[in-house]
């Protein structure tokens, strides 16, 4: 398939560039159930089969109980398709159940929730991937992503700065890596929509209003007046060798 080969083209550009896998890693995919979670999974499953460092996939997924919050009351979610994709693609599939959104949205009643309940799972998803003696944590920003982070942070910190495409978590022993941060966001939704990807929609009632909500329109527009916004940001965070970034 096209459409997955160029994802694998960006993302093995991406592993090599950074250094994101080493000989013997057991590789755990932080599985959201969205598009660019579940692409990560195929394309790393994918890359796994000719690779020449020998790594293994599991999948985790954090379940923040959304449908255990009172101010949200969402269905309880799905995991059946994953399930049967992780099986497919001979990838263990893990949940952790937990009680965040209630914790969030009806206990705390932040506000702005999404960097709370943000740093909360990637907690939760960390412990899992210890757990299960992962030695790296993947998970699925693409280019967009980083863009919106450019921009967030220097409207909302002043600084210039982003994620780094691999992050090593001294105190717990194990590496966040990305991928797919090579990639473009409209060949990740390509993909997904051609292997038919179980996709489930956000129940998080912020998911369409958060401030990154706003900054991808903002670049949406932008980029529509002067096309390569995105490119031309990403490529400032690799001239400037900013947060491990690099040409």
């Amino acid at each position: 398939m096209k459409e997955l080969q160029r994802l694998l083209s960006g993302a093995r550009r991406a592993v090599q560039k950074y250094s994101m896998i080493d000989e013997g890693d057991l590789v755990a995919v932080g599985v959201s159930g969205g598009k660019d979670s579940l692409a990560l999974l195929c394309v790393l499953a994918a890359l796994r089969e000719f690779y020449p460092v020998s790594f293994e996939l599991c999948a985790l997924t954090v379940d923040p109980g959304f449908d255990k919050a009172d101010t949200i009351a969402a269905s309880p979610f799905d995991f059946s398709q994953i399930e049967e994709l992780c099986r497919r693609l001979r990838v263990p599939f893990f949940v952790r159940k937990t009680l965040i959104a209630p914790l969030v949205f009806d206990h705390r009643r932040e506000k702005n929730p999404c960097s709370l309940c943000a740093n909360m799972r990637r907690g939760a998803l960390i412990d899992l991937a210890k757990e299960k003696g992962a030695s790296k944590l993947a998970l699925g920003h693409h280019m967009e992503d980083a863009a919106e982070t450019v921009v967030m942070n220097l409207f909302d910190g002043g600084r210039f700065g982003c994620f780094s495409p691999l992050t090593q978590i001294e105190d717990r022993e194990i590496s966040v890596i990305r991928p797919m941060i090579l990639c473009r966001e409209s060949e990740i939704a390509r993909f997904a929509k051609k292997a038919a990807l179980p996709v489930e929609k956000s129940p998080c009632p912020m998911d369409a209003g958060s401030n990154r909500a706003e900054v991808k329109a903002l670049i949406c527009s932008l980029d529509r007046k002067n096309p390569g916004v995105v490119d031309r940001l990403v490529g400032a965070l690799c001239r400037a060798e900013v947060d491990g970034w690099h040409n």
